[in-house]
């Protein structure tokens, strides 16, 4: 996820879906200097943990990806 979309969802009255190695989290604070948000997964809200940008998935980005086809050549 980039920094600015994570700051958006940080800041947004709106519950989006996102998640951290397939956990559903909130995220609480997004440090743009180091690229981390401050997260805890939605069932645990006291397992607080810093966790890099890159490693948070939106659910429509997850969507998408589960959309996508892959055809592999046969062996000749």
């Amino acid at each position: 996820m980039n920094n600015l979309r994570a700051q958006e969802i940080a800041v947004s009255p709106a519950m989006v879906n996102v998640t951290y190695n397939g956990t559903p989290i909130y995220i609480q604070h997004v440090d743009e200097k180091n690229e981390t948000a401050r997260i805890y997964p939605l069932d645990q809200p006291e397992n607080e943990q810093s966790v890099p940008l890159s490693s948070l998935v939106e659910s429509s980005q997850m969507l998408e990806m589960e959309d996508i086809k892959l055809i592999c050549p046969s062996p000749k």
